[in-house]
């Protein structure tokens, strides 16, 4: 859009609340805000998640500009919304209606939109991620070994999906005339919509995925089995690559078999 260029203009009001990415609301003839990623690639993730979003007309925020591959910092700049966060008592009813039109988006690979490796099949995705883990606390590969068999063990007959995967109180806002909209996209990814779900009971603090189970769009056995191994599989992330050590230790803590501290 004519006008943004990805620079800070001097009146803008930084309103940064997280430790990856700096963010501005810019006041203007048009108002948005103006988002600094310290990751390149999450950059290029959320552009093509919320392009992705306004081709289905799915509740997400609009993208009005985006940074080029050359551009440093790599940036965003998305509308400001005139709205504010759903209430906690409320998140788990208010965001099954988004979600449920977010699964119904098909994916193209297994990954991320853009920024990252595009893979075939949901099990090559899982035990691509689970080598990361492993790799980044060696004290948790006999976790992710375990993690690595169970996912052999389970039938793979994935389509993808679009996942938000950064599900948690926040990211889900409710505008004036009541319609509920999911915003920063930086980690969706295609996959299977219940690791949205399981790593919605990660971001909860949840002892058990059970709760959110309510929100699987194909409940049953299966579908619950699956809700617990990508549970398990979030928790291993948190443990092996969060930068909050009570995060860390928290996570660890959840996981059978860990031993780390």
């Amino acid at each position: 859009m004519d006008g943004i260029d990805g620079r800070v203009p001097p009146a803008a009001r930084e309103i940064t609340t997280g430790q990856a990415n700096r963010v501005w609301s810019v006041e203007g003839p048009t108002r948005y805000i103006l988002k600094h990623y310290g990751d390149p690639s999450r950059a290029a993730n959320e552009a093509a998640a919320l392009r992705l979003l306004a081709r289905h007309r799915a509740p997400a925020p609009q993208l009005l500009a985006a940074s080029s591959g050359s551009s440093a910092p790599s940036w965003t700049a998305q509308a400001a919304l005139h709205a504010k966060p759903v209430h906690l008592d409320r998140f788990l009813a208010d965001l099954a209606e988004p979600l449920a039109s977010i699964h119904r988006i098909p994916g193209t690979h297994f990954g991320r939109l853009a920024g990252g490796q595009q893979h075939r099949s949901w099990t090559g995705y899982l035990h691509d991620r689970l080598r990361t883990y492993a790799a980044a606390a060696p004290a948790l590969r006999a976790v992710a070994r375990c993690l690595h068999q169970e996912v052999d063990a389970s039938v793979d007959t994935i389509r993808p999906v679009l996942l938000h995967h950064d599900l948690q109180p926040g990211h889900l806002v409710r505008e004036p005339a009541g319609s509920r909209m999911l915003i920063d996209w930086e980690l969706a990814i295609f996959g299977d919509y219940r690791s949205d779900l399981a790593r919605l009971a990660v971001r909860l603090g949840l002892d058990d995925p059970t709760p959110v189970f309510a929100l699987a769009s194909q409940p049953g056995a299966t579908a619950e089995g699956r809700l617990h191994l990508y549970w398990r599989i979030h928790l291993l992330a948190d443990a092996a690559l969060s930068t909050d050590r009570v995060v860390r230790e928290r996570a660890a803590g959840r996981l059978p078999g860990s031993n780390v501290t």
